[in-house]
């Protein structure tokens, strides 16, 4: 069997004093976001030291101070272009959000350039623009005196090398964007900075029904790939060390490596359950203990868990599992059991204090026929602005009935919505109830109240609301 070639379609860690650690990637594309301050002490209270951000948000980086988290701040892909063509608008970039948040005891140790800027669905767009902008922040960070305690990186897609021949010890660099790699490895390389990479096996198995299910995780019962005489038994390894192959071969041999994206999401496809992702998290927890590395490299693996919660606001453009990958639920519960070996407990802990909003739903009125004219565009409005990514085959919601399937559709929209009167007024078909339509595997969400961090979220809260409110002339 050869090594199955891994695509990531999308869109952890670093050293703690010498010891390792698990870090989570933080996004935070919610329409109800956890306050950062919540969201602070469920990494505290989980053990979890290191953390990853998408860009620079002040009011996430604020409350990250004196928390003593490792923190790797973003810059946005669309970001890239004005920061190669002006030094100056580094200077300023790497003043404002690195700088000052040090001097307010954020402990920031890395900013990743881009985010999977090479990803083959890109088309090159950011091909030209990743390195420049690489540079102009590391010689900011130079002239800021950080350069020694703050490292660059530039978060790669496990696209960005590839194994002609199946195996590992092929390994190289994709041959289109050969050259670019090795202008940004040598880089990153001479300035002491790691190769960011994120590997997601779960997408191999979504875009291949033939994949082999059992090496996508780490109980061994997968049938071995034999590499000259070191057998693979499992995707990750297999993926790590085609990347410590390519690095070998450019003359990178002891270049560190951090894994800054892995995880496996927990619903909007078949293979996307709680089930398959406690097992695979779980498992790789357990593979990385001990500070045991793969057969190419044995030093410790550094790891960021994708992701810490789940964001209803990402782009399903990739696939409706994209709003699922957290360990937590939008409302920082846990969906399953998984030791991550830094609690006493050996359970993940809740977040605290989280407010719900009033213990009430929207459904289909008992009254309303299937058959109503109107139904087929209130489904669709309220899943275009809400969020029905938890119906469809093989998915949490996927054994409800039809009127189960509105009932899901209209409510989803109105607790985004954040229960507004106005956005439980579908024509005659609606009705707001205060009995539980969960079922067992089904969960219809009671939203948490909105977080007014920022003018941004104020902004956000308002559209929701004239959303409703033009529903009633829409329909």
């Amino acid at each position: 069997m050869g090594f199955p070639k891994l695509v990531i379609l999308i869109p952890l860690f670093c050293w703690m004093e010498s010891v390792y650690g698990i870090g989570a990637n933080w996004g935070t594309q919610s329409s109800h976001p956890l306050p950062p301050a919540t969201v602070v002490k469920l990494l505290i209270d989980n053990g979890i030291g290191k953390v990853k951000l998408f860009d620079a948000d002040y009011g996430t980086l604020r409350a990250l101070g004196k928390s003593g988290i490792e923190v790797m701040v973003g810059i946005p892909n669309d970001m890239l272009a004005n920061l190669g063509s002006s030094m100056k608008a580094a200077d300023k970039w790497v003043s404002k959000n690195v700088s000052d948040h040090i001097n307010n005891n954020v402990n920031i140790r890395y900013v990743a350039v881009g985010n999977e800027p090479f990803l083959s669905t890109y088309n090159g767009t950011f091909l030209k623009t990743t390195y420049p902008a690489l540079a102009n922040i590391q010689a900011a960070l130079i002239k800021a005196g950080l350069a020694t305690k703050v490292k660059v990186t530039v978060p790669q897609n496990a696209d960005v090398y590839e194994s002609p021949s199946g195996v590992p010890s092929s390994g190289d660099f994709r041959a289109d964007i050969h050259d670019y790699m090795i202008q940004i490895t040598k880089f990153l390389n001479d300035n002491g900075s790691p190769f960011t990479v994120n590997i997601y096996p779960f997408i191999s198995l979504y875009l291949n029904p033939n994949f082999p299910v059992e090496y996508a995780f780490f109980d061994g019962n997968a049938t071995p790939v034999n590499d000259g005489g070191t057998t693979y038994t499992n995707m990750f390894d297999a993926n790590y060390d085609t990347l410590v192959w390519a690095l070998q071969k450019n003359g990178f041999t002891n270049m560190g490596i951090i894994v800054g994206e892995i995880g496996w999401p927990s619903d909007g496809d078949r293979n996307a359950n709680n089930q398959y992702a406690q097992r695979f998290l779980q498992g790789f927890m357990t593979h990385i203990a001990g500070n045991k590395g793969t057969p190419m490299r044995t030093s410790p693996v550094d790891a960021y868990l994708f992701s810490l919660i789940d964001e209803d606001d990402k782009s399903i453009q990739p696939g409706n599992f994209e709003r699922h990958w957290g360990v937590f639920y939008y409302d920082g519960q846990p969906k399953y059991s998984l030791n991550l070996g830094t609690t006493n407990s050996g359970a993940l802990i809740p977040a605290t204090d989280v407010k719900y909003l009033q213990r009430k739903w929207c459904v289909m009125k008992d009254s309303a026929r299937l058959d109503d004219p109107s139904i087929a565009q209130s489904v669709s409005y309220a899943c275009a602005l809400g969020d029905c990514t938890s119906l469809g085959y093989g998915t949490s919601c996927g054994d409800l009935d039809a009127r189960g399937n509105v009932s899901y559709a209209f409510n989803s929209y109105y607790q985004k919505n954040d229960q507004a009167d106005e956005a439980c007024r579908f024509p005659n078909v609606s009705m707001v109830t205060k009995e539980d339509p969960s079922t067992k595997t089904c969960r219809f969400e009671i939203m948490i109240e909105p977080y007014f961090g920022g003018a941004g979220r104020l902004i956000g809260a308002i559209r929701s609301l004239v959303a409703g409110l033009v529903l009633v002339l829409v329909l």
